[in-house]
């Protein structure tokens, strides 16, 4: 499993070689798997007909257990020459190999002969969605893999192959090497997954085989900021390290999520897991199968969620959509005239509720789709409409008067002045971003409770950039005038952009 404490896979590794136990839970699953049929299917029917989950899950765990698998992954990693080298992790080494090439070694050591290989191993759950033998694990289980050996609940031991992996959600489908067919479980409806619902997580924690733990969903849609399409169930129950990749079933044995992390604040158990919702796990499995990866559409552009002082600033009778905050060249969004300050609302005729809703929106839509785009912008609704891109797999001055390159703002609770080359020295701002540097925040002002500091460029004011303290003045009259109580402006802090709205006080 992953742990959220330090945001590193936890998946459980053997220091030292053990003997799997393999619980036999209910009939073994070596009749059914060559067959010729489905027996998660047929116990299940009998499941349904009437089990009596007051008092036991016994039948449910007989009838799926025989689709969940047991994964041991074997990588490569190079042993260090000196007890101060340690090993480096693998998106470290993609990093160090992107940059600087396949020959770079971070710890200085010259081209030639490198010290021998030490293999690791590493364990995980998987389950199996077809009789051809498909299994679904975590993509940080699979990763890297030189050597994949998959067991089933019988004992029965056989090699399997990467199909896919997806980083971005945490989930790998493999392909068993055996014609099958094999038993096999399907996913349920997520979105109809409640919080208070019984459920079952089966897998593998520390190499023990068909270990199971029941417990309730204490929330849904969970987003934790792992990814961009984080959609987590956060289930109550005693899931473990080894866990990763397994299956949660509902009580009718649909998976309705694949176990992906704990919480755990000293690295052990304290009954807390999150599981991928199954819907978002579907799509990516179904797009891993059929093409190997996944492709997602792509916008080219930074948002940032819509508050309540945001949405008073720009006139809008509510805090919802995806503020624009900036749009890259050459991109979908430039070529379809998309601008910053503009707050998408609506996707395909779809309400937008917030960024990560219209994200989700468009890697759902695909490369190649011509989405309709609706903007607020200036005060006015619009339709654009744009081309989608595929997703890159890396997420790659005027002068102010002389008579007034330095001035406060208390209507805003700050001190500002134009960016010229010794401030941009002194605060290390990055060539191209333009505008007015903030060199003091009143801690009590309305500035200080934005989080704005010392360094930040105000670039946009009131959707108009803002070269001088005149334009900056201008701006807040303006806003003024329009009966807003609020600014909005643009600010950078480094390369980044983003919308800020300062409720206006009287100078």
């Amino acid at each position: 499993m992953l742990e959220i404490r330090g945001g590193f896979p936890c998946t459980a590794r053997r220091a030292v070689r053990i003997g799997v136990l393999v619980l036999a839970l209910g009939t073994a699953a070596g009749a059914g798997v060559w067959a010729g049929r489905n027996l998660v299917a047929e116990r299940l029917e009998a499941v349904r007909a009437g089990a009596d989950f007051e008092r036991s899950y016994a039948d449910l765990v007989e009838a799926v257990v025989p689709a969940v698998v047991y994964v041991e992954v074997e990588r490569r990693q190079q042993m260090a020459e000196g007890p101060e080298e340690m090993p480096i992790p693998p998106e470290l080494r993609r990093f160090f190999r992107r940059f600087f090439g396949p020959d770079f070694d971070p710890f200085g050591r010259p081209p030639g002969p490198r010290p021998p290989e030490r293999r690791l191993e590493a364990v995980g759950s998987g389950f199996i969605i077809d009789e051809v033998g498909h299994v679904v694990t975590n993509a940080h289980v699979a990763r890297e893999a030189e050597r994949i050996t998959v067991t089933l609940d019988d004992g029965t031991k056989l090699a399997a192959e990467v199909v896919g992996l997806d980083e971005k959600t945490d989930l790998a489908v493999l392909k068993l090497e055996s014609d099958g067919p094999f038993p096999y479980v399907e996913f349920g409806d997520s979105d109809r997954v409640r919080v208070g619902d019984k459920i079952v997580a089966v897998g593998n924690p520390f190499g023990l085989g068909g270990t199971v733990t029941a417990g309730i969903v204490s929330a849904t849609k969970r987003e934790l900021g792992v990814g961009p399409y984080d959609d987590f169930i956060q289930i109550d129950a005693p899931i473990n390290r080894g866990n990763s990749g397994g299956p949660t079933f509902n009580l009718d044995g649909e998976v309705i999520g694949v176990n992906s992390m704990i919480f755990s604040p000293t690295g052990g158990n304290v009954g807390i897991g999150f599981a991928i919702a199954a819907n978002l796990a579907k799509e990516v499995v179904a797009q891993l199968i059929e093409k190997g990866k996944v492709e997602r559409g792509w916008l080219g552009v930074l948002i940032q969620p819509v508050d309540e002082d945001i949405a008073r600033a720009l006139g809008l009778e509510e805090a919802r959509g995806a503020l624009v905050s900036r749009v890259e060249p050459d991109t979908p969004a430039a070529e379809a005239g998309i601008r910053p300050g503009d707050v998408v609302v609506g996707f395909d005729g779809a309400p937008v509720e917030d960024p990560r809703d219209l994200a989700k929106k468009v890697a759902r839509a695909g490369p190649g789709h011509v989405a309709r785009i609706d903007v607020v912008r200036d005060g006015e609704r619009r339709t654009l409409r744009v081309e989608l891109g595929e997703m890159p797999a890396e997420v790659e001055r005027a002068e102010a008067p002389p008579e007034e390159r330095t001035a406060g703002t208390a209507a805003l609770g700050l001190r500002v002045a134009v960016l010229d080359a010794e401030l941009r020295a002194r605060f290390r701002i990055p060539e191209g971003v333009e505008g007015l540097v903030i060199l003091e925040v009143d801690p009590e002002g309305p500035a200080a409770e934005k989080g704005l500091q010392p360094g930040d460029v105000i670039a946009d004011a009131g959707g108009r950039p803002v070269r001088s303290v005149a334009d900056l003045r201008a701006a807040v009259r303006a806003a003024e005038k329009a009966g807003r109580r609020a600014v909005l402006l643009r600010v950078f802090r480094g390369e980044q952009p983003r919308f800020v709205a300062l409720p206006l006080e009287q100078e």
